[in-house]
């Protein structure tokens, strides 16, 4: 899973998995903040949202699990 980190500058930071991947924030759709959960095509990676919601809301009810 492709989740975008962080912005340095004009770099971005994208996790996946256990390495991290560096692109220019060309590279990445307008629409997207860190957090998010991306897909790629041909280099440029675009926001999915409808997959950064259902992660965020398992990452809660893990949370609530926890510490609930």
């Amino acid at each position: 899973m492709l989740i975008l980190d962080r912005f340095e500058g004009n770099t971005a930071v994208i996790e996946n998995g256990d390495e991290f991947i560096k692109t220019d924030r060309k590279n990445i759709s307008d629409n997207a903040v860190e957090g998010d959960v991306l897909t790629e095509s041909n280099g440029f990676y675009t926001a999915d949202k409808d997959s950064t919601k259902k992660r965020k809301e398992e990452i809660l009810k893990l949370q609530n699990s926890l510490w609930g």
